[in-house]
């Protein structure tokens, strides 16, 4: 008996696969995800992960749902452990149903059209009139043995299809129904939908026909032509080729590559990277990227190095964000402009494409490239827009501890890149400190004590942590100064409350405890030793000490920086409805121009401990 493949879902849906496995092996957290070692190969260190709806294993290459596991566990057949299974989560077995039959038969029967259709548009290739389809490929360097691996065909004139398949037993209703023939609004016929086009079979994971694909030859557009979705063939839940990349990259013989097109697919099969496949004229969605991450956890995108190879790249990365986990991420290849995997495949054959591939990067990398790309030399405005999209984009991430590396990683990168401005010495790559004139005195850069301080504030009152984030990251700190940093970062990207208990605790986890209770335990200027409170970090002084030594170590920028923010500031009040009310100045813009002529006037801050007050 055929069973409802609603019923099938119910039962998988009502099984967890934790429960199921965890019965007999004990596993371990992976993140969101649990992991073991695999119950069907001898392993030391587990390889065998269990995620939401079906195993994998990474060493031998075992894949399922909780129907599979019982078959392979128990040598049960599928009517018994799909019996089994049914009786634990509550489940009736369904009794024969006539129509279920009817609509399962009415699917193999659809499937044998589109194998027949196959069949013949094979045979057409090497026919007289297929020669232009047969030329165009071998031109491409196509051997005999792709062409039959792929089972690539030629459709014709686009006037034999039915009468051909008229003789096979096939219907004008049935080659409808599988989308090779073109309807009006009413549903009827209207011609084949591929003429003069070399075909290509989209099969699906189990290696069946559900679909075609067409490249016309000659003038003509759209270029590239997909089958229709039909009750075989829905283009958002299949790629072009996965039923051979998976073979592949399960017996660990390829990486799984996704790239653009179906020459680009097969140019690599023939190259050697057998484990590569393509979405069909759609972007990548959310059920791609689901069956990529079955296969492997880091697949990678090989997009052409063009603007459009841009552009899909961006909208995969923000499709992927919010499922990203770390047991599942993108890695991304960047060819060169005008290049796609078949052109570098003949220029340079498979060790060119495999130092491409080699070259792979994260997807944070990635995504930071191309948001970035076209970045020369942006103002503040624009630095500002693309810092808040950085992180707005690592708050997409739903695991709290990736996101915050993500977030991380973005500010570590936009920093690194757009803290060095024009003009400006690279502190850091010199000999000694270099100095600056400062009312009549020689200013060290970056004196190590007074970084220090910066830092020790930021530990006793985090909370003015958003008001100085971005000066503090242009700051080039030595070891352990850079650690806190980072971790303080890290911290303040996933907690909803900035106290120094909190800080404390978070760095004590992150080893750095010893640390931090010694910068605290070293100078401070006294007002904030003293007061100590965070009711109004203005009030106190804290924010406004804070700036003061990092104008000391940075003048040039903290000085360019106040008056930047006050005409801007100037210039809002202006353009804003609320001037004509009188609006108040902003205070953390006032704060830093009182600090800024503390410093022009030679004004230092008295430390509590009797240090010299000149640092």
């Amino acid at each position: 008996m055929a069973l409802d493949p609603a019923f099938l879902d119910e039962i998988r849906q009502r099984t967890p696969l934790t429960s199921l496995i965890g019965r007999r092996h004990k596993l371990t957290r992976s993140g969101r995800n649990w992991k073991t070692c695999c119950p069907f190969h001898g392993e030391k260190t587990p390889s065998f992960y269990i995620y939401d709806d079906h195993f994998h294993c990474f060493g031998c290459g075992v894949h399922g749902d909780a129907i599979t596991f019982v078959m392979q566990s128990d040598g049960s057949s599928f009517p018994e452990a799909v019996e089994r299974l049914a009786s634990e989560a509550g489940l009736e077995m369904p009794k024969a149903d006539p129509h279920q039959e009817e609509r399962i038969q009415e699917r193999l029967s659809l499937l044998d059209v589109l194998e027949k259709v196959q069949a013949w548009y094979r045979r057409k290739l090497y026919q007289p009139e297929g020669r232009a389809g047969l030329s165009y490929l071998e031109k491409r360097g196509l051997n005999e043995a792709t062409l039959e691996r792929f089972g690539i065909g030629w459709s014709g004139d686009g006037r034999s299809l039915i009468d051909a398949m008229h003789q096979e037993g096939v219907t004008v209703e049935q080659l409808t129904q599988v989308g090779l023939l073109r309807v009006d609004d009413q549903g009827k016929s209207r011609g084949e939908l591929f003429f003069n086009r070399v075909t290509f079979p989209i099969r699906d994971q189990k290696g069946r026909v559900i679909s075609f694909g067409g490249r016309i030859i000659g003038d003509g557009q759209p270029k590239y032509l997909n089958g229709p979705e039909t009750p075989l063939f829905s283009k958002r839940r299949t790629l072009f080729n996965l039923n051979y990349a998976m073979t592949a990259v399960r017996k660990q013989e390829a990486e799984l590559i996704v790239v653009e097109g179906y020459m680009d697919v097969i140019a690599l099969d023939q190259g050697g990277f057998k484990g590569a496949v393509a979405p069909l004229g759609t972007a990548l969605g959310e059920q791609q990227l689901e069956l990529l991450w079955r296969l492997s956890p880091a697949p990678i995108l090989c997009l052409d190095g063009d603007a459009a190879g841009m552009r899909a790249a961006l909208r995969v990365c923000e499709t992927a964000l919010p499922f990203l986990s770390p047991e599942k991420t993108l890695c991304f290849c960047r060819l060169e402009a005008g290049d796609d995997p078949d052109s570098v495949i003949q220029r340079e054959g498979k060790q060119g494409m495999a130092a491409y591939l080699g070259a792979a990067r994260p997807m944070a990398d990635e995504l930071f490239a191309l948001l970035t790309a076209h970045e020369v030399d942006p103002g503040p405005e624009r630095r500002a827009a693309l810092r808040e999209r950085l992180v707005a984009l690592a708050q997409k991430i739903p695991d709290r501890n990736l996101s915050s590396e993500y977030r991380s990683t973005f500010l570590d990168l936009f920093f690194a890149r757009f803290r060095r401005r024009r003009g400006l010495p690279m502190r850091q790559e010199r000999g000694k400190p270099e100095t600056r004139q400062l009312n009549g005195q020689l200013v060290a850069e970056g004196g190590t004590e007074r970084l220090n301080i910066m830092t020790a504030l930021l530990l006793r009152h985090p909370e003015i942590l958003p008001h100085v984030e971005h000066a503090y990251m242009q700051l080039a700190l030595p070891d352990p100064l850079e650690s806190i940093r980072a971790a303080l970062l890290d911290w303040a990207g996933q907690s909803d409350v900035l106290n120094e208990e909190s800080c404390l605790l978070w760095m004590k986890k992150q080893g750095l405890e010893n640390y931090c209770h010694s910068l605290m335990q070293g100078p401070l200027p006294r007002k904030c030793r003293v007061d100590g409170g965070s009711d109004d970090i203005f009030r106190v002084g804290i924010l406004e000490s804070w700036w003061h030594f990092y104008g000391l170590v940075n003048f040039v920028d903290f000085e360019r920086d106040v008056q930047q923010s006050v005409q801007e500031a100037i210039m809002h009040a202006y353009s804003s409805a609320e001037s004509e009310e009188g609006g108040e100045f902003p205070s953390a813009i006032l704060a830093r121009m009182r600090v800024l002529e503390a410093l022009r006037r030679g004004e230092q801050l008295e430390l509590d401990n009797g240090t010299d007050p000149s640092l």
